[in-house]
Protein backbone atom coordinates (compact mmCIF):
# COMPACT_ATOMS: atom_id res chain seq x y z
CA UNK A 1 0.00 0.00 0.00
CA UNK A 2 1.13 3.75 -1.11
CA UNK A 3 0.27 6.21 2.01
CA UNK A 4 1.90 9.20 0.40
CA UNK A 5 0.59 10.13 -3.70
CA UNK A 6 3.56 12.42 -3.82
CA UNK A 7 6.24 9.50 -4.20
CA UNK A 8 4.50 8.41 -7.03
CA UNK A 9 6.00 9.84 -10.78
CA UNK A 10 3.02 11.84 -12.73
CA UNK A 11 4.99 10.85 -16.06
CA UNK A 12 4.38 6.94 -15.02
CA UNK A 13 1.78 4.76 -16.13
CA UNK A 14 1.88 2.33 -12.72
CA UNK A 15 -0.76 2.97 -10.66
CA UNK A 16 -1.09 4.64 -7.91
CA UNK A 17 -3.71 2.07 -5.86
CA UNK A 18 -3.77 -1.45 -6.87
CA UNK A 19 -6.56 -3.36 -7.08
CA UNK A 20 -6.19 -4.46 -3.25
CA UNK A 21 -4.15 -1.25 -2.19
CA UNK A 22 -6.41 0.43 0.70
CA UNK A 23 -5.58 4.24 0.44
CA UNK A 24 -6.30 6.52 3.55
CA UNK A 25 -9.91 6.92 4.52
CA UNK A 26 -10.50 10.70 3.72
CA UNK A 27 -8.39 10.03 0.77
CA UNK A 28 -10.69 6.67 -0.56
CA UNK A 29 -14.00 8.89 0.09
CA UNK A 30 -12.28 11.59 -1.90
CA UNK A 31 -11.93 9.25 -4.81
CA UNK A 32 -15.00 7.50 -4.24
CA UNK A 33 -17.26 10.71 -4.92
CA UNK A 34 -15.33 10.66 -8.36
CA UNK A 35 -16.77 7.53 -8.85
CA UNK A 36 -20.23 8.63 -7.72
CA UNK A 37 -20.46 11.54 -9.92
CA UNK A 38 -19.56 10.25 -12.83
CA UNK A 39 -22.16 7.34 -12.57
CA UNK A 40 -24.55 9.08 -11.24
CA UNK A 41 -26.67 10.50 -13.86
CA UNK A 42 -26.73 7.33 -15.21
CA UNK A 43 -27.78 5.68 -12.27
CA UNK A 44 -31.08 8.16 -11.90
CA UNK A 45 -32.10 8.79 -15.26
CA UNK A 46 -33.49 4.81 -15.87
CA UNK A 47 -35.90 5.30 -12.98
CA UNK A 48 -36.82 9.05 -14.13
CA UNK A 49 -37.29 7.72 -17.28
CA UNK A 50 -39.61 4.78 -16.10
CA UNK A 51 -41.57 6.60 -13.38
CA UNK A 52 -42.47 9.29 -16.09
CA UNK A 53 -43.64 7.09 -18.82
CA UNK A 54 -45.22 5.59 -15.48
CA UNK A 55 -47.01 8.67 -14.56
CA UNK A 56 -45.83 8.58 -11.36
CA UNK A 57 -46.99 10.71 -8.51
CA UNK A 58 -43.77 12.78 -7.53
CA UNK A 59 -43.72 10.98 -3.95
CA UNK A 60 -43.63 7.76 -5.90
CA UNK A 61 -41.39 9.19 -8.08
CA UNK A 62 -38.68 10.09 -5.45
CA UNK A 63 -39.25 6.89 -3.72
CA UNK A 64 -37.88 5.27 -7.16
CA UNK A 65 -34.92 7.31 -7.13
CA UNK A 66 -33.76 6.83 -3.84
CA UNK A 67 -34.36 3.11 -3.69
CA UNK A 68 -32.56 3.17 -6.79
CA UNK A 69 -29.79 4.66 -5.19
CA UNK A 70 -29.66 2.66 -2.23
CA UNK A 71 -30.00 -0.40 -4.17
CA UNK A 72 -27.16 0.72 -6.00
CA UNK A 73 -24.67 1.23 -3.05
CA UNK A 74 -25.25 -2.17 -2.12
CA UNK A 75 -24.58 -4.19 -5.13
CA UNK A 76 -21.56 -1.95 -5.59
CA UNK A 77 -20.24 -2.62 -2.15
CA UNK A 78 -20.82 -6.45 -2.50
CA UNK A 79 -19.26 -6.58 -6.35
CA UNK A 80 -15.97 -4.63 -5.16
CA UNK A 81 -15.93 -5.89 -1.74
CA UNK A 82 -17.24 -9.13 -2.44
CA UNK A 83 -19.23 -11.49 0.00
CA UNK A 84 -18.11 -15.24 0.17
CA UNK A 85 -18.67 -16.02 -3.69
CA UNK A 86 -20.52 -12.80 -4.35
CA UNK A 87 -18.44 -10.25 -6.02
CA UNK A 88 -15.36 -10.26 -8.55
CA UNK A 89 -13.65 -8.40 -6.41
CA UNK A 90 -13.05 -5.02 -8.94
CA UNK A 91 -13.88 -1.86 -8.86
CA UNK A 92 -16.88 -1.99 -10.46
CA UNK A 93 -19.60 0.46 -10.11
CA UNK A 94 -22.90 -0.77 -10.32
CA UNK A 95 -26.63 0.80 -11.14
CA UNK A 96 -29.86 0.33 -13.19
CA UNK A 97 -29.33 0.09 -16.94
CA UNK A 98 -31.04 1.17 -20.22
CA UNK A 99 -31.94 -2.14 -21.22
CA UNK A 100 -34.44 -2.35 -18.75
CA UNK A 101 -36.16 0.55 -19.39
CA UNK A 102 -38.26 -0.94 -22.68
CA UNK A 103 -39.72 -3.82 -20.48
CA UNK A 104 -40.19 -2.14 -17.44
CA UNK A 105 -42.41 0.17 -19.15
CA UNK A 106 -43.84 -2.72 -20.94
CA UNK A 107 -45.02 -4.81 -17.72
CA UNK A 108 -46.00 -1.39 -15.92
CA UNK A 109 -48.70 -0.11 -18.76
CA UNK A 110 -48.87 -2.29 -21.66
CA UNK A 111 -49.76 -5.37 -19.33
CA UNK A 112 -51.04 -3.27 -16.69
CA UNK A 113 -49.36 -4.87 -13.27
CA UNK A 114 -47.60 -1.86 -12.46
CA UNK A 115 -44.78 -1.30 -10.05
CA UNK A 116 -45.62 -4.52 -8.24
CA UNK A 117 -45.20 -6.35 -11.74
CA UNK A 118 -41.52 -4.83 -12.68
CA UNK A 119 -40.47 -5.20 -8.95
CA UNK A 120 -41.68 -9.33 -9.23
CA UNK A 121 -40.21 -9.58 -12.95
CA UNK A 122 -36.82 -8.03 -11.30
CA UNK A 123 -36.93 -10.76 -8.33
CA UNK A 124 -37.72 -13.66 -10.83
CA UNK A 125 -35.38 -12.44 -13.20
CA UNK A 126 -32.06 -12.50 -11.27
CA UNK A 127 -32.51 -16.03 -11.05
CA UNK A 128 -31.30 -16.05 -15.01
CA UNK A 129 -27.99 -14.23 -13.92
CA UNK A 130 -27.49 -15.83 -10.35
CA UNK A 131 -28.13 -19.88 -12.48
CA UNK A 132 -25.58 -18.68 -15.12
CA UNK A 133 -22.78 -17.58 -13.13
CA UNK A 134 -22.71 -21.04 -11.69
CA UNK A 135 -21.92 -22.34 -15.39
CA UNK A 136 -19.79 -19.51 -16.97
CA UNK A 137 -16.62 -21.06 -16.41
CA UNK A 138 -16.60 -23.77 -19.73
CA UNK A 139 -17.77 -20.20 -21.95
CA UNK A 140 -14.13 -18.57 -20.67
CA UNK A 141 -11.79 -20.01 -23.85
CA UNK A 142 -14.18 -18.01 -26.19
CA UNK A 143 -12.83 -14.94 -24.76
CA UNK A 144 -9.10 -14.56 -26.28
CA UNK A 145 -7.63 -11.30 -26.71
CA UNK A 146 -9.38 -10.60 -30.08
CA UNK A 147 -12.62 -10.58 -28.37
CA UNK A 148 -11.67 -8.89 -25.19
CA UNK A 149 -9.52 -5.98 -27.10
CA UNK A 150 -12.74 -5.86 -29.49
CA UNK A 151 -15.16 -5.68 -26.73
CA UNK A 152 -13.29 -3.07 -24.50
CA UNK A 153 -12.74 -0.86 -27.81
CA UNK A 154 -16.40 -0.64 -28.30
CA UNK A 155 -17.03 0.43 -23.92
CA UNK A 156 -15.42 3.21 -24.89
CA UNK A 157 -16.08 4.41 -28.29
CA UNK A 158 -19.84 3.58 -27.80
CA UNK A 159 -20.04 6.32 -24.65
CA UNK A 160 -18.15 9.05 -26.61
CA UNK A 161 -21.52 9.94 -28.36
CA UNK A 162 -23.31 9.96 -24.64
CA UNK A 163 -20.11 12.41 -23.46
CA UNK A 164 -20.62 14.97 -26.60
CA UNK A 165 -24.43 15.03 -26.12
CA UNK A 166 -23.96 15.56 -22.53
CA UNK A 167 -21.10 18.14 -22.82
CA UNK A 168 -23.65 20.00 -26.14
CA UNK A 169 -25.85 20.36 -23.12
CA UNK A 170 -27.96 17.12 -23.07
CA UNK A 171 -30.63 15.62 -26.24
CA UNK A 172 -33.53 17.58 -26.58
CA UNK A 173 -32.79 20.94 -24.32
CA UNK A 174 -33.23 24.46 -25.61
CA UNK A 175 -29.62 25.07 -25.89
CA UNK A 176 -28.07 22.09 -27.00
CA UNK A 177 -25.12 23.20 -29.05
CA UNK A 178 -24.56 26.52 -27.49
CA UNK A 179 -21.39 28.35 -27.27
CA UNK A 180 -21.52 28.28 -23.37
CA UNK A 181 -22.01 24.47 -23.12
CA UNK A 182 -18.92 24.58 -25.87
CA UNK A 183 -16.75 26.35 -23.54
CA UNK A 184 -17.49 24.66 -20.62
CA UNK A 185 -17.49 21.35 -21.36
CA UNK A 186 -14.12 22.38 -23.02
CA UNK A 187 -12.99 24.27 -19.87
CA UNK A 188 -13.65 20.95 -17.61
CA UNK A 189 -12.14 18.97 -20.23
CA UNK A 190 -8.68 20.88 -20.13
CA UNK A 191 -8.40 21.42 -16.36
CA UNK A 192 -8.79 17.70 -15.97
CA UNK A 193 -6.33 17.31 -18.96
CA UNK A 194 -3.48 19.44 -17.34
CA UNK A 195 -3.91 18.76 -13.79
CA UNK A 196 -3.97 14.93 -14.30
CA UNK A 197 -0.75 15.69 -16.60
CA UNK A 198 1.23 18.17 -14.88
CA UNK A 199 -0.50 18.12 -11.10
CA UNK A 200 1.18 16.20 -7.90
CA UNK A 201 -0.07 13.50 -5.97
CA UNK A 202 -3.20 13.99 -4.74
CA UNK A 203 -4.55 16.82 -7.06
CA UNK A 204 -3.21 14.62 -10.42
CA UNK A 205 -5.76 11.93 -9.03
CA UNK A 206 -8.34 14.32 -7.72
CA UNK A 207 -8.26 16.18 -11.18
CA UNK A 208 -11.74 14.81 -12.16
CA UNK A 209 -12.88 16.11 -9.14
CA UNK A 210 -11.35 19.11 -9.38
CA UNK A 211 -12.24 19.52 -12.94
CA UNK A 212 -16.31 18.92 -12.20
CA UNK A 213 -16.42 20.89 -8.79
CA UNK A 214 -14.94 24.32 -10.70
CA UNK A 215 -17.35 23.46 -13.96
CA UNK A 216 -20.39 23.37 -11.61
CA UNK A 217 -19.82 26.86 -10.47
CA UNK A 218 -19.11 28.52 -13.53
CA UNK A 219 -21.97 27.15 -14.51
CA UNK A 220 -24.34 28.87 -11.89
CA UNK A 221 -24.16 32.49 -13.58
CA UNK A 222 -25.04 31.29 -16.45
CA UNK A 223 -28.17 29.89 -15.22
CA UNK A 224 -27.28 26.02 -15.57
CA UNK A 225 -27.87 25.14 -11.83
CA UNK A 226 -31.32 25.51 -10.26
CA UNK A 227 -31.02 24.76 -6.61
CA UNK A 228 -35.32 24.53 -6.67
CA UNK A 229 -35.24 20.91 -6.88
CA UNK A 230 -32.87 20.69 -4.44
CA UNK A 231 -35.03 22.74 -1.99
CA UNK A 232 -37.80 20.47 -2.85
CA UNK A 233 -36.27 17.01 -1.90
CA UNK A 234 -37.04 15.45 1.02
CA UNK A 235 -34.25 15.29 3.75
CA UNK A 236 -34.75 11.68 4.58
CA UNK A 237 -36.35 8.77 2.34
CA UNK A 238 -35.94 5.03 3.76
CA UNK A 239 -36.42 2.48 1.27
CA UNK A 240 -39.35 0.18 1.73
CA UNK A 241 -39.50 -3.09 1.84
CA UNK A 242 -42.09 -4.52 -0.68
CA UNK A 243 -43.92 -1.45 -0.61
CA UNK A 244 -46.00 -2.36 -3.78
CA UNK A 245 -46.78 -5.45 -2.84
CA UNK A 246 -45.62 -8.90 -5.20
CA UNK A 247 -47.25 -9.55 -8.53
CA UNK A 248 -45.34 -12.50 -10.31
CA UNK A 249 -46.39 -12.91 -14.08
CA UNK A 250 -45.02 -15.32 -16.78
CA UNK A 251 -45.55 -12.58 -19.33
CA UNK A 252 -43.20 -9.89 -16.83
CA UNK A 253 -40.71 -12.60 -16.94
CA UNK A 254 -40.68 -13.17 -20.49
CA UNK A 255 -40.19 -9.83 -21.40
CA UNK A 256 -37.00 -8.98 -18.46
CA UNK A 257 -35.20 -12.00 -19.93
CA UNK A 258 -33.88 -10.79 -22.70
CA UNK A 259 -32.66 -8.15 -20.96
CA UNK A 260 -30.85 -9.83 -18.45
CA UNK A 261 -29.44 -11.79 -21.20
CA UNK A 262 -28.12 -8.62 -22.70
CA UNK A 263 -26.92 -7.66 -18.95
CA UNK A 264 -25.04 -10.49 -18.83
CA UNK A 265 -22.93 -10.06 -21.86
CA UNK A 266 -22.24 -6.39 -20.73
CA UNK A 267 -21.41 -7.28 -17.09
CA UNK A 268 -18.22 -9.65 -19.12
CA UNK A 269 -17.37 -6.71 -21.34
CA UNK A 270 -17.23 -3.96 -18.61
CA UNK A 271 -15.38 -7.39 -16.36
CA UNK A 272 -12.56 -7.26 -19.14
CA UNK A 273 -12.30 -4.05 -19.24
CA UNK A 274 -12.00 -2.89 -16.05
CA UNK A 275 -9.40 -5.75 -15.72
CA UNK A 276 -7.39 -4.22 -18.56
CA UNK A 277 -6.82 -0.88 -16.70
CA UNK A 278 -6.40 -1.91 -13.19
CA UNK A 279 -3.45 -4.30 -14.80
CA UNK A 280 -5.68 -7.23 -13.15
CA UNK A 281 -5.55 -10.29 -14.51
CA UNK A 282 -9.41 -11.86 -14.82
CA UNK A 283 -9.58 -15.27 -14.05
CA UNK A 284 -12.81 -17.01 -15.09
CA UNK A 285 -14.27 -17.70 -11.22
CA UNK A 286 -13.91 -13.42 -11.29
CA UNK A 287 -15.99 -13.28 -14.01
CA UNK A 288 -18.44 -15.76 -12.43
CA UNK A 289 -18.96 -14.22 -9.23
CA UNK A 290 -19.36 -10.91 -10.72
CA UNK A 291 -22.20 -11.72 -12.63
CA UNK A 292 -23.33 -13.47 -9.56
CA UNK A 293 -23.43 -10.30 -7.96
CA UNK A 294 -24.93 -8.57 -10.38
CA UNK A 295 -28.34 -11.49 -10.01
CA UNK A 296 -27.68 -11.11 -6.27
CA UNK A 297 -28.29 -7.24 -6.41
CA UNK A 298 -31.21 -7.60 -9.12
CA UNK A 299 -32.58 -9.91 -6.47
CA UNK A 300 -32.61 -7.57 -3.67
CA UNK A 301 -33.44 -4.68 -5.26
CA UNK A 302 -36.92 -5.85 -6.74
CA UNK A 303 -37.38 -6.40 -2.68
CA UNK A 304 -36.35 -2.79 -2.35
CA UNK A 305 -38.71 -1.16 -4.88
CA UNK A 306 -35.92 -1.08 -7.52
CA UNK A 307 -34.87 -2.19 -10.71
CA UNK A 308 -32.17 -4.48 -11.82
CA UNK A 309 -28.73 -3.95 -11.01
CA UNK A 310 -25.81 -4.51 -13.67
CA UNK A 311 -22.18 -3.04 -13.59
CA UNK A 312 -21.50 0.69 -15.26
CA UNK A 313 -19.27 0.89 -17.87
CA UNK A 314 -19.05 4.89 -17.08
CA UNK A 315 -16.45 4.57 -14.42
CA UNK A 316 -14.17 2.30 -15.89
CA UNK A 317 -12.31 5.63 -17.38
CA UNK A 318 -11.50 6.87 -14.19
CA UNK A 319 -9.33 4.05 -13.50
CA UNK A 320 -6.49 4.48 -15.74
CA UNK A 321 -6.96 8.82 -15.71
CA UNK A 322 -6.22 8.68 -11.58
CA UNK A 323 -3.91 5.64 -11.52
CA UNK A 324 -6.61 4.62 -8.79
CA UNK A 325 -7.35 1.18 -9.26
CA UNK A 326 -8.54 0.49 -5.47
CA UNK A 327 -11.42 -1.98 -4.82
CA UNK A 328 -11.28 -0.60 -1.47
CA UNK A 329 -12.69 3.36 -3.01
CA UNK A 330 -15.40 1.47 -4.91
CA UNK A 331 -16.54 -0.05 -1.85
CA UNK A 332 -16.16 3.30 -0.51
CA UNK A 333 -18.72 4.33 -3.36
CA UNK A 334 -21.09 1.88 -2.41
CA UNK A 335 -21.19 3.09 1.18
CA UNK A 336 -21.38 7.05 0.04
CA UNK A 337 -24.71 5.87 -2.60
CA UNK A 338 -26.66 4.40 0.08
CA UNK A 339 -26.70 7.08 2.46
CA UNK A 340 -27.37 9.36 -1.01
CA UNK A 341 -30.09 7.12 -1.30
CA UNK A 342 -31.53 7.93 2.50
CA UNK A 343 -30.61 11.69 2.09
CA UNK A 344 -32.11 13.01 -1.36
CA UNK A 345 -31.39 16.28 -0.58
CA UNK A 346 -27.90 15.50 -1.07
CA UNK A 347 -27.73 13.19 -4.25
CA UNK A 348 -30.32 16.06 -5.42
CA UNK A 349 -27.40 18.65 -5.16
CA UNK A 350 -25.36 15.46 -7.50
CA UNK A 351 -28.39 14.96 -9.82
CA UNK A 352 -28.73 18.47 -11.21
CA UNK A 353 -25.06 18.83 -12.25
CA UNK A 354 -25.03 20.51 -15.39
CA UNK A 355 -24.19 18.23 -18.52
CA UNK A 356 -21.74 20.57 -20.20
CA UNK A 357 -19.62 19.67 -17.13
CA UNK A 358 -19.59 15.74 -17.01
CA UNK A 359 -19.51 15.93 -20.70
CA UNK A 360 -16.15 17.23 -20.57
CA UNK A 361 -15.30 14.77 -17.71
CA UNK A 362 -16.84 11.73 -19.62
CA UNK A 363 -14.91 12.56 -23.21
CA UNK A 364 -11.74 11.60 -21.76
CA UNK A 365 -12.62 9.17 -19.53
CA UNK A 366 -14.28 7.03 -22.23
CA UNK A 367 -11.46 7.47 -24.90
CA UNK A 368 -9.31 5.97 -22.22
CA UNK A 369 -11.29 2.63 -22.19
CA UNK A 370 -11.36 2.72 -26.12
CA UNK A 371 -7.89 3.28 -26.01
CA UNK A 372 -7.47 0.71 -22.98
CA UNK A 373 -9.08 -1.16 -25.98
CA UNK A 374 -6.69 -0.37 -28.75
CA UNK A 375 -3.77 -1.52 -26.48
CA UNK A 376 -5.06 -4.87 -26.06
CA UNK A 377 -5.75 -5.27 -29.48
CA UNK A 378 -2.44 -4.32 -30.49
CA UNK A 379 -0.73 -7.28 -29.15
CA UNK A 380 -3.24 -9.53 -31.25
CA UNK A 381 -1.68 -11.13 -34.68
CA UNK A 382 -3.26 -9.04 -37.15
CA UNK A 383 -4.18 -11.54 -39.54
CA UNK A 384 -7.03 -12.02 -42.18
CA UNK A 385 -9.09 -13.94 -39.58
CA UNK A 386 -8.91 -11.18 -36.78
CA UNK A 387 -8.76 -8.05 -38.85
CA UNK A 388 -12.35 -9.35 -39.95
CA UNK A 389 -13.90 -10.07 -36.37
CA UNK A 390 -12.92 -6.41 -35.35
CA UNK A 391 -13.83 -4.83 -38.13
CA UNK A 392 -17.63 -6.21 -38.32
CA UNK A 393 -17.97 -6.17 -34.67
CA UNK A 394 -16.59 -2.87 -34.41
CA UNK A 395 -18.71 -1.75 -37.28
CA UNK A 396 -22.17 -3.15 -36.18
CA UNK A 397 -21.48 -2.44 -32.71
CA UNK A 398 -20.66 1.79 -33.79
CA UNK A 399 -23.12 1.16 -36.35
CA UNK A 400 -26.44 0.52 -34.18
CA UNK A 401 -25.03 3.27 -31.38
CA UNK A 402 -25.41 6.04 -34.36
CA UNK A 403 -28.08 4.74 -36.25
CA UNK A 404 -30.14 2.28 -33.67
CA UNK A 405 -33.41 2.57 -36.33
CA UNK A 406 -30.90 0.25 -38.12
CA UNK A 407 -32.58 -2.48 -35.56
CA UNK A 408 -36.58 -1.17 -35.91
CA UNK A 409 -37.47 -4.18 -38.26
CA UNK A 410 -36.32 -6.93 -36.05
CA UNK A 411 -38.39 -8.51 -34.00
CA UNK A 412 -38.46 -7.08 -30.33
CA UNK A 413 -36.45 -10.03 -28.83
CA UNK A 414 -33.99 -9.24 -30.74
CA UNK A 415 -34.11 -5.91 -30.94
CA UNK A 416 -34.01 -5.79 -26.78
CA UNK A 417 -30.43 -8.42 -27.54
CA UNK A 418 -28.83 -5.69 -30.21
CA UNK A 419 -30.27 -2.65 -28.42
CA UNK A 420 -26.79 -1.13 -27.52
CA UNK A 421 -23.61 -1.05 -29.61
CA UNK A 422 -21.84 -2.65 -26.52
CA UNK A 423 -23.92 -5.85 -26.73
CA UNK A 424 -24.32 -6.12 -30.13
CA UNK A 425 -20.76 -6.01 -30.66
CA UNK A 426 -19.57 -8.53 -28.17
CA UNK A 427 -22.31 -10.90 -29.99
CA UNK A 428 -20.69 -10.90 -33.03
CA UNK A 429 -17.61 -10.57 -31.82
CA UNK A 430 -17.92 -14.04 -30.36
CA UNK A 431 -19.69 -15.84 -32.93
CA UNK A 432 -17.38 -14.93 -35.52
CA UNK A 433 -14.21 -15.77 -33.03
CA UNK A 434 -16.17 -19.39 -33.17
CA UNK A 435 -17.39 -19.56 -36.79
CA UNK A 436 -14.17 -18.39 -38.63
CA UNK A 437 -11.41 -21.31 -37.95
CA UNK A 438 -7.35 -20.64 -37.90
CA UNK A 439 -6.21 -21.93 -41.14
CA UNK A 440 -2.20 -21.63 -42.19
CA UNK A 441 -2.70 -19.05 -44.29
CA UNK A 442 -4.14 -16.55 -40.99
CA UNK A 443 -0.60 -16.44 -39.94
CA UNK A 444 0.45 -13.70 -42.21
CA UNK A 445 -0.38 -10.41 -40.79
CA UNK A 446 -1.85 -8.25 -43.02
CA UNK A 447 -0.68 -4.61 -43.06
Amino acid sequence: MKDNPNDVNNNSSELLYKIDDKPPLGISILFGFQHIITAFGGIVAVPLVIGQALGLSVSDMALLVSATIFTSGIATFIQSKAIGPVGAKLPCVMGTDFTFVAPSIAIGSKMGLGLSGIFSATIMGSFIEIIASRFFKPLMKFFPPVVTGTVVTLIGTTLLPVAIDWAAGGVGTKGYGSLINFCISLLVLLIIIFLNRYGKGMISSASVLIGIVVGYIISYPFGLVNFQEVKNASWIALPGFLKYGINFSPEAFISFAPAYLVAIISTVGVLFAISEVSQKELTDKSIANGILADGVGSFLAGFLGAGPTTSFSQNVGLIPLTRVASRYVVSISGIILVLLGIFPKFSTLIAIMPNPVLGGAGIVMFGLVAASGIKTLGKVNLNNRNLIIIAVSLGLGLGVTVKPEYISSLPSVFQMIFSSGISTGTVFALLLNILLKEEDNDNEVVT
